[in-house]
């Protein structure tokens, strides 16, 4: 069988293989390039970036949990102005989409920041964070009310010709409703799912064991909550989805692309192995090759039921 391709279109967006590192769980990139080379990625997702600078909630701010861990990092960040003039200069050398992940507190935050990256040397794409579920202020909000999303979306589709990715929260009721609205306003691309709502407690001291009481939930234990809702918004909506949560391995992310997914981001997969997203492009292609998959496209939305 001759070589599996992998390259895959998501709309606006090409990338060259469907492995592309989660942000908030990967730096800026450079931090992991000791561990592995930057190049054999599809993409790599950035940490969120606000206006201004954000030191982050106070520690403890993350926690092993059973099959997962709790995070409530409160998406500390140089800010967009130092990400333009020292971290995205430093990805350039690398044959990797670089996507910045963007956050804010109010709309004009974000439409701020969006004009800041507008035209950036070297950015494929923007993706826009409205499910954070461990800041007090900002972020979730806009996921969790459809009109309210919709109007954000809307808002920076019109000061930016980037390909623009939305991360959906899994916090919500039927998340459905947001994908409807974020293409309504549009998004080309939505990404799910963002962290659940959760917290862990000590029992001997009685107390929260993050200093935020609550944080977000992410690895294998949220994977068949994330599954189900890349499916129901596969059906929902006629857009590319980046499917996210628990996915440690390729078999992970070929679930992913039969449950709708054309392209997948790995999260708390990174912090267990640092050069493991670089290992899970080559053993997707080996298992594809297995299988008589020519092109790795040909899976999304390949369940049989």
């Amino acid at each position: 069988m001759s070589a599996v391709d992998l390259t895959v279109k998501l709309g606006p967006l090409t990338l060259k293989n469907p492995v592309v590192t989660a942000s908030g769980t990967f730096g800026y990139g450079t931090e992991f390039s000791p561990f592995l080379d930057l190049s054999t990625l599809g993409g790599i997702v950035v940490k969120g970036l606000s206006l201004r600078p954000r030191r982050g909630n106070e520690p403890p701010r993350i926690c092993e949990t059973p099959s997962g861990m709790l995070n409530a990092i409160g998406l500390q960040n140089v800010g967009v102005d130092a990400f333009l003039q020292e971290k995205l200069p430093a990805l350039l050398p690398f044959d990797t989409a670089v996507l910045a992940n963007v956050y804010g507190e109010r709309e004009e935050e974000y439409v701020q920041v969006c004009e800041r990256l507008e035209g950036a040397r070297g950015l494929a794409g923007i993706e826009l964070n409205v499910s954070c579920p461990n800041t007090s202020r900002g972020g979730m909000q806009f996921g969790v009310d459809p009109v309210t999303l919709e109007r954000l979306v809307a808002a920076v589709r019109r000061v930016t010709s980037l390909p623009l990715i939305v991360k959906l929260s899994p916090n919500v009721t039927d998340i459905g409703e947001p994908a409807r609205a974020a293409v309504a306003g549009g998004a080309d691309i939505l990404s799910l799912v963002n962290t659940f709502t959760g917290m862990g407690i000590d029992a001997e001291s009685r107390r929260p064991v993050l200093n935020n009481v609550v944080g977000g939930l992410s690895g294998p234990a949220i994977k068949p909550l994330a599954l189900y809702m890349v499916h129901r918004v596969a059906k929902a909506v006629d857009v590319p989805i980046m499917g996210m949560g628990g996915i440690m391995n390729a078999v992970d992310a070929v679930e992913f692309f039969l449950a709708g997914a054309a392209a997948v981001q790995i999260g708390t997969s990174n912090f267990l192995n640092p050069g493991g997203a670089a290992t899970m492009v080559r053993d997707l292609e080996q298992w594809c090759s297995r299988h008589q998959v020519e092109k790795v496209r040909d899976l999304t939305g390949g369940l049989r039921t």
